[in-house]
């Protein structure tokens, strides 16, 4: 079996050491990376000094056979990355045709004059194979060490990163270091906690074959399930590992809502578009929340038709028909008042399922009856109402999020066949 690599990954740049920006690039390659084989082992973020920078590249040529950076390739006086690089390995900078046309492109298209410091952007280190950015001004670096470690230099802007990481490197990785076969399966869970779900499937993981492992990768609310096969010389290892999820899928049940990729706004609009179904929800605690994630599914304006985000008692009564009596005598916060507030809902956006929430989310607003972190969910169709309480308190961000998975949950559960 060929030698993998150890690869390990530098960003470059202030603000990530000050916590004005979260790394998230480093998370999206770890992943990417994984998919072929390929494990990481160092991540490190440095300051835009090219002291710094040039530490960080002497270390990691100790450690890794591939060397992947991202930042400090824009066009302003603190993005040093490409100066550094050159000095590193000995090269002058020269312009490189493909991308200054790449950047005069850019700025074609957006009817905007390129100015000079953009024209830069083109110039190279000579010692580099240019990867060309064809999404942004920012070309990547490829560069070949005497003592065979590969660095790699991408923007920091995440999605020129992945453009590059797509279209380049990945591919040429692959190729450099002939890694073996490698494949994955993954299970998408929702309202089965990460240790309730390792007992129940306990006896199918304990008999995998030596090549095949599973990993648990919890979210708040839910929990993915990765099967990884690994190349044991053996033909057809995409078949081996489809064979071993028949029998997980049993044992999930209820909890698996979908394979792949796939998030659970996303496993739901394919429901509703497959049953027909439209979907409106009516948000007090989560503000919208759940109205987001489902129209940051492409397409989704195929069954979401709207949202009433209730947040005052006024609102809910005059846009959805929630009676005065039951928020006098229940509280906002109650089954009554989320089971009236799906029903008007249904009927003043003609949807025909709709989900709604009412909660303390916190830090106040909570009561000795009602604390912090006490919340009703309610979906209505044509046939039923259903309620259900939640009680969590992890900080008022964490709440928002998890009941709003919660809320696409419910949903999913009770959705009908059709109308």
């Amino acid at each position: 079996m060929p030698h993998l690599p150890a690869v390990e990954i530098i960003t470059i740049g202030d603000e990530l050491l000050y916590g004005q920006v979260i790394d998230t690039n480093s998370a999206w390659m770890g992943q990417e990376l994984g998919k072929i084989g390929l494990r990481i082992r160092q991540i490190s973020s440095v300051s835009d000094q090219a002291a710094e920078i040039v530490r960080a590249l002497d270390e990691a040529r100790g450690r890794a056979q591939v060397v992947l950076m991202t930042g400090g390739l824009g066009p302003t006086k603190d993005d040093l990355t490409k100066h550094v690089l050159a000095r590193y390995f000995n090269s002058e900078l020269a312009l490189y045709e493909p991308s200054l046309r790449d950047v005069e492109a850019i700025f074609a298209r957006f009817n905007r004059p390129m100015l000079e410091v953009n024209r830069q952007q083109a110039f190279l280190p000579t010692a580099c194979t240019p990867l060309r950015n064809t999404v942004g001004t920012a070309p990547g670096m490829w560069f070949d060490g005497e003592d065979g470690v590969v660095f790699v230099s991408m923007p920091g802007v995440p999605f020129e990163m992945k453009h590059l990481m797509t279209t380049h490197v990945l591919p040429k990785l692959q190729e450099r270091f002939q890694v073996p076969p490698i494949e994955h399966a993954v299970l998408q869970t929702v309202g089965q906690g990460e240790s309730f779900l390792a007992e129940q499937i306990a006896g199918w993981e304990a008999q995998l074959p030596a090549n095949m492992k599973l990993a648990y990768l919890p979210s708040f609310g839910a929990v993915r399930l990765r099967l990884t096969a690994t190349d044991d010389g053996q033909p057809d290892l995409r078949g081996r590992l489809e064979a071993q999820l028949p029998a997980v899928r049993a044992l999930i049940g209820p909890y698996l809502y979908a394979e792949g990729e796939v998030t659970l706004e996303a496993a739901l609009g394919s429901l509703l578009q497959a049953r027909g179904l439209t979907i409106g929800t009516a948000e007090s605690c989560t503000g919208g929340t759940i109205a987001q994630r489902l129209t940051s599914v492409p397409g989704s304006s195929a069954y979401f038709l709207g949202s009433v985000v209730a947040y005052a008692n006024e609102v809910k009564i005059k846009q959805l028909g929630v009676s005065p009596d039951t928020l006098e005598q229940y509280g906002a916060v109650s089954e009554q008042t989320v089971r009236e507030m799906a029903e008007g809902l249904r009927r003043s956006l003609g949807v025909d399922v709709a989900v709604a929430t009412s909660g303390i989310a916190g830090p106040g607003g909570g009561t000795e009856e009602k604390p912090v972190g006490t919340f009703w969910l309610a979906y209505a169709d044509a046939h039923q109402t259903v309620a259900q309480k939640v009680s969590i308190n992890r900080g008022r961000e964490l709440n928002i999020s998890y009941i709003s998975t919660v809320a696409l949950n419910l949903v999913r559960r009770h959705l009908p066949e059709g109308k």
